[in-house]
């Protein structure tokens, strides 16, 4: 079947928005045109595909199977075109960039040292790095927003369709600050008396915590905190009695310096896999080869 020389990059543009958002009414504002164009535009791309590609309703519009399909395609392809044209502009081919989207289990240990590496071995290289639930920046690299992905995300069902290559299996571990009362004998009969800290509910590594805790044959207290942010989750350990339920890389430097204390409770979780996630309508750049080196290298060494 011939692609109709009708559909032009603005329809590509209105559904990738339409898509992104979720609403017409806020693709409308994303792209600062009137709805009733945004409504015009996407009308006549359905028309040239001769199928509907969102589910309208009153609190938004979600993809059909249909739209699902043509987003895997549209995304990549609109990207493409936008490097295409960012290549031939004066100076800024030979830069060149990565866009990588960092689940917030590699972004104190593995995320660092890459992109120390990437930038000792390509002075000219921009890495661009967003970070934020797995299901967000899946999306984000289906649509083409993100040329790579790396953290623990085999449990999303928002993978499908997309590649994966594990690096290495990170197990979750259980830190509190030097001097906590956990740190004597009993930890484990006296944890439901201290805060604890946990990823968001509903997250790949959440569920692997849940995991932990049946395994240890414990109920979370309810006192508790939680969050993806790394940042967070550390300074309110240091400055409190909570326990950290964390990823080992995210607290791996800590451990090392003394900075934070590891509990022992006889028990450890057998740990996901950590590794990175691609895009397969996508062609890979010379960036995203370039970042993929160094993830593999770095990742050696935690196996």
């Amino acid at each position: 079947m011939n692609i109709d020389n009708r559909i032009k990059y603005r329809h590509l543009l209105c559904f990738l928005e339409i898509a992104r958002q979720g609403s017409l009414a806020r693709a409308a504002e994303g792209l600062a045109v009137s709805q009733p164009a945004v409504s015009k535009t996407l009308k006549e791309l359905e028309d040239l595909l001769g199928t509907v590609l969102f589910e309208r309703s009153k609190s938004g519009a979600s993809l059909t199977a249909a739209g699902s399909a043509f987003l895997r395609y549209a995304g990549p392809s609109v990207q493409a075109l936008r490097e295409g044209v960012r290549s031939l502009r004066a100076g800024e081919h030979e830069a060149g960039m990565v866009r990588l989207g960092a689940l917030s289990t590699v972004e104190s240990s593995l995320l660092p040292e890459v992109v120390r590496r990437l930038h000792a071995q390509h002075a000219a290289l921009v890495v661009s790095v967003a970070t934020g639930p797995g299901a967000y920046l899946l999306g984000q690299l289906r649509a083409g927003e993100l040329d790579l992905v790396v953290g623990r995300m085999t449990d999303s069902p928002e993978i499908g369709g997309l590649s994966f290559e594990h690096l290495y299996s990170e197990s979750m571990t259980l830190v509190v600050h030097p001097g906590h009362p956990l740190l004597e004998e009993g930890a484990r009969e006296r944890l439901g008396e201290f805060p604890l800290v946990l990823p968001l509910a509903g997250t790949t590594i959440r569920r692997h915590v849940d995991s932990l805790f049946i395994q240890l044959g414990i109920n979370p207290p309810q006192r508790r905190l939680e969050t993806l942010s790394i940042a967070l989750s550390r300074h309110y350990v240091l400055s409190s009695e909570a326990v950290w339920v964390a990823p080992l890389d995210a607290v791996r430097q800590d451990l090392a310096s003394g900075a934070l204390a590891e509990l022992d409770l006889g028990i450890q979780e057998p740990g996901g896999s950590v590794g990175i996630c691609s895009n397969p309508s996508l062609a890979p750049t010379l960036g995203m080869q370039w970042c993929c080196e160094a993830l593999r290298e770095v990742a050696a060494g935690y196996r």
